[in-house]
């Protein structure tokens, strides 16, 4: 592969999806953040202010989720559809080196997404003198990106097999079942019935478990997990991608256009 035609691919798809949407959604959820604050000052109060740091940090995993399951899926689909795929792939451009590509330019967008969205959300915490848990928050920010940056690759994997919005569709799936995976396993375990847990146990090992990325709940008390189970969530994340982006390189190389 060449990385300098990767690094275009990425930098177009960056480029494009920042200039389009991304620039809205930070004005959004800033917007949104400060008006919840301006709207729930007693509550807050009485709850010592957890609900708005709550509020907020939910609020960027919904806005990088939307990103990600409505561009994504688009990424390669949409140039299939739009037969684009034919000029594109008519230049020196290998068709892993566009899946690549893609993956890394909605990455890029995600990052700046959760970067902006996270600098705003400490800023509205510290004016209005909200104790928040900076460190832990930050950690969590991080693997909300690699949460995300998975789910990418789900979206583009997907995307290759399957129309738009089916792939739409089955990305918010997988987003839902990866946070429910581990509870899918313990309710097989309990049925007591082989054949059921045999699904469940199927559906646990090839479904990834994007709980094990989602520090948000915890990490709003300042806790996490030791740096060891950090540093092996993050690279079971690295990992997840990079088998499904290889997936995805196989179908779209047998795809006929």
């Amino acid at each position: 592969m060449n990385f300098a035609r990767i690094f275009a691919i990425a930098n177009n798809v960056f480029s494009e999806v920042i200039r389009d949407r991304v620039l809205y959604l930070i004005g959004l959820f800033v917007l949104f953040l400060a008006g919840i604050i301006r709207l729930l000052p007693e509550l807050a109060a009485q709850t010592h202010n957890k609900m708005i740091v709550d509020i907020g940090i939910a609020a960027i995993g919904i806005l990088g989720l939307i990103v990600t399951a409505f561009v994504g899926t688009g990424l390669i689909n949409k140039e299939i559809e739009r037969r684009t795929v034919l000029v594109l792939l008519s230049k020196p451009i290998g068709r892993a080196e566009l899946i690549v590509g893609k993956h890394l330019g909605l990455s890029g967008v995600l990052a700046v997404l959760i970067s902006s969205t996270t600098l705003f959300y400490f800023i509205l915490l510290a004016i209005n003198d909200i104790r928040f848990p900076f460190g832990s928050l930050l950690v969590a920010m991080l693997y909300l990106f690699l949460e995300l940056s998975l789910l990418t690759a789900v979206a583009i994997l997907f995307g290759v097999l399957t129309s738009s919005l089916l792939a739409t569709l089955l990305t918010f799936g997988i987003y839902v079942i990866g946070h429910l995976s581990a509870d899918i396993l313990k309710a097989g375990e309990l049925s007591q019935s082989p054949s059921l847990e045999a699904i469940t146990k199927g559906i646990y090992f090839i479904i990834p478990n994007l709980s094990r990325l989602d520090l948000k709940n915890d990490a709003v008390y300042g806790v996490l997990p030791d740096l060891m189970t950090l540093l092996l969530n993050a690279g079971y994340a690295l990992i997840y991608i990079v088998l499904l982006l290889a997936i995805a390189n196989l179908i779209f190389a047998r795809r006929e256009f």
